[in-house]
């Protein structure tokens, strides 16, 4: 069975882990050391965090990883009787090997209740002489305070254009693909820095052909093309209501959105739209109260129209 390309182009090395190279240089250095400190990687959904740690693991412990190293999703298991069991059983016994100690994943860590971080500290506490934890979270302002103290902290940044575009390239060549003009622009806009979500729209895309037009991206992706929301906008700003309500309504059936889609998708845009200043801050922040409309559970069909009125609403009121 073919191996998905989220696996098959996870990071083996140091040298792979692209976009982070301030972090990866201090990796090294402990590495080099032999010697981890607790860690804490917060930051977006597959910008490498997990990678890192495996990177580690394998560089510290080579064959005997997995004697060495226990991964967990505390988003699966949140309570305190795994920190009590399956946590305290694995650290309190010693490494096999070279390495004076073992690892523990805790990927997900936000998602822990806050009594399991409570005796997950204390658990940090008696055990660091013979197991590091490493932790990774999406949001550290939700690890408390003690737990953060102490770990070295490393935040993780989205995937710029250029560190994407190396991954791309990659792919591309050994899969034998072609990106077609403007497919690159196509995908980072899509994927942002998140390069799980490049790699699996890739896959998608070369399952149908091996030529990636932007088009077959923005369609596999189910993201409205930039133009489609620019004329939606423009016809709202415009005054012509209607038009644009029918186009909105067309464009959300064809590629399958929700509403909160397309409001993300109608803030990315407004920054490009030709008009005033003031009122591109008037329509974002119209975007921000529909959206939380939404999330409360107003009904999205509705909250888009009053949206788009008000995108008219606020240019009569800047003149």
């Amino acid at each position: 069975m073919e191996e998905i390309w989220i696996e098959r182009y996870r990071p083996k090395s140091f040298d792979e882990i692209y976009g982070q190279d301030a972090i990866v240089a201090r990796m090294k250095a402990f590495v080099q050391r032999n010697n981890v400190p607790h860690l804490l990687l917060a930051g977006p959904a597959g910008v490498g965090k997990t990678s890192m740690v495996l990177v580690i693991v394998h560089a510290l412990y080579g064959e005997q990883w997995r004697e060495n190293f226990l991964e967990l999703n505390a988003s699966d298991d949140r309570g305190i009787d795994v920190v009590r069991t399956k946590i305290k059983d694995f650290a309190k016994t010693l490494a096999i090997g070279n390495v004076p100690f073992k690892i523990i994943l805790l990927d997900e860590c936000d998602s822990l209740t806050p009594e399991a971080q409570q005796a997950l500290r204390r658990t940090m506490e008696s055990y660091s002489s013979n197991c590091r934890f490493l932790l990774s979270c999406n949001y550290s302002s939700k690890i408390i305070d003690p737990i953060q103290s102490r770990c070295t902290i490393f935040r993780f940044k989205q995937l710029d254009k250029q560190a994407l575009e190396r991954l791309v390239e990659r792919i591309v060549k050994q899969e034998g693909l072609k990106l077609k003009t403007g497919g690159f622009d196509a995908l980072y806009l899509v994927a942002g820095g998140d390069a799980r979500r490049a790699a699996n729209i890739l896959q998608s895309c070369a399952a149908l052909d091996k030529s990636i037009t932007p088009e077959a991206i923005f369609q596999l992706s189910g993201s409205a093309q930039p133009r489609e929301v620019q004329e939606i906008l423009q016809l709202a700003v415009g005054g012509s209501f209607i038009k644009s309500r029918n186009l909105l309504l067309d464009v959300m059936l064809k590629r399958g959105l929700s509403g909160l889609d397309m409001v993300k998708h109608f803030q990315r845009e407004i920054l490009g739209l030709p008009v005033a200043e003031e009122q591109k801050m008037k329509m974002i922040e119209g975007c921000g109260e529909i959206e939380f409309r939404m999330v409360e559970g107003s009904d999205e069909f509705i909250q888009l129209e009053a949206l788009l009125a008000r995108f008219y609403h606020g240019k009569e009121q800047g003149k």
